[in-house]
């Protein structure tokens, strides 16, 4: 694939250090490729960013330079919020798809980006539109409790969305008689159950294929060679339940162990007094927690959680994103109408805290 900077729309100088790095850009099978995210690049980017007048968003568990370029990084729901009440007309959304996705639901007459459109989600993934509707079929009056972290044709057939901060609280205000169905993330379920002590509440089996793999035996052995360390682990994940068996036989003080969205483990990272932390979650986050409590260790429970989706919004995919105006996220006016009627019923529950 060739970038051709004369396809960027408007009356826009794209004379300088923009007119080379282009040149550099290769489309792989693996995503963009070619630019290094460096000084010069950064400076490019946020002329075109202004050039555009877009403001563009990074997810926690982007690449460094990808979240030091960024105007805000976060969690999904909370810079899709920062989307909606943003000044600029284009949003640029350094995440995956559903990520975008959500941002156009709740900015509908504003343009939004995606660096590179193939950034999929294994957990988005893990049900479809078609799956739920047949789920629901089983259970004809059921509440439809879906994690934010779906797709608008998910979420459009949705009750009600939850974050991983308030998915108890969502779930505890659905009346008891009610069945209840939660999806897609299997582990999350799991932690919602286990707080409510909710009988009728069944759960998809879906989950990150990141977060899964971080594993219980890894947690524990972890745990013992850092006596002193704190936990962070993130309910997405495979080991939720055994770092809470490891409070419960006292093998790490309870008071160390803590199931946290990623907005509250930056909370909890400011306000720690720790040493060193432990931390179960995709490896991009370590990045944001050591900008937010330079003082501590932060080190990542499996150093190989890496989310390849995540990392395929890479310095020259948003390059080219902001060169050519792409991709673009379009999503049906009436599946966002829907999706965001269950979007707006989770805020009125209450806030959505730290997100996913």
């Amino acid at each position: 694939m060739t970038i051709t900077e004369e396809t960027i729309t408007g009356q826009m100088d794209l004379t300088g250090a923009g007119e080379g790095l282009a040149a550099h850009i290769v489309d792989g099978p693996g995503g963009f490729t070619g630019v290094a995210g460096d000084a010069r690049w950064a400076e490019e980017i946020r002329r075109l960013a202004r050039l555009r007048g877009a403001t563009i968003l990074a997810h926690n568990y982007q690449l460094p330079e990808i979240q030091d370029v960024a105007d805000h990084v976060g969690d999904s729901l909370a810079l899709s919020r920062i989307a909606a009440e943003a000044p600029e007309d284009t949003i640029v959304f350094c995440g995956v798809h559903f990520m975008a996705e959500t941002a156009k639901i709740l900015s509908p007459d504003k343009t939004v980006l995606i660096p590179d459109q193939r950034a999929g989600c294994s957990l988005a993934d893990s049900i479809s539109a078609e799956e739920l509707q047949a789920w629901k079929d089983e259970y004809p009056g059921a509440v439809v409790v879906s994690y934010v972290n779906t797709t608008a044709a998910v979420k459009a057939l949705t009750d009600v969305c939850c974050t991983s901060s308030n998915a108890v609280e969502v779930v505890a205000s659905i009346p008891a008689d009610r069945d209840v169905l939660f999806c897609p993330d299997q582990f999350l379920g799991a932690h919602v159950k286990r707080m409510t002590g909710r009988e009728n509440l069944h759960i998809w089996a879906g989950e990150c294929h990141v977060h899964a793999g971080i594993n219980g035996d890894e947690l524990a052995a972890q745990a013992r060679s850092h006596p002193d360390a704190e936990l962070y682990v993130h309910p997405e994940c495979g080991c939720a339940t055994s770092a809470l068996y490891l409070a419960g036989e006292g093998a790490v003080p309870a008071d160390r162990v803590k199931i946290l969205s990623t907005g509250g483990m930056l909370d909890a990272a400011r306000a720690s007094h720790a040493k060193q932390v432990l931390v179960a979650t995709e490896v991009g986050m370590l990045h944001q927690l050591r900008r937010a409590a330079p003082d501590v260790d932060f080190q990542a429970v499996n150093d190989r959680a890496s989310c390849r989706y995540m990392k395929m919004i890479t310095p020259a995919a948003l390059l080219r994103c902001l060169l050519d105006g792409a991709d673009e996220i379009v999503v049906d006016p009436r599946t966002a109408a829907r999706a965001r009627a269950s979007v707006q019923r989770m805020i009125e529950i209450g806030q959505p805290g730290g997100g996913e």
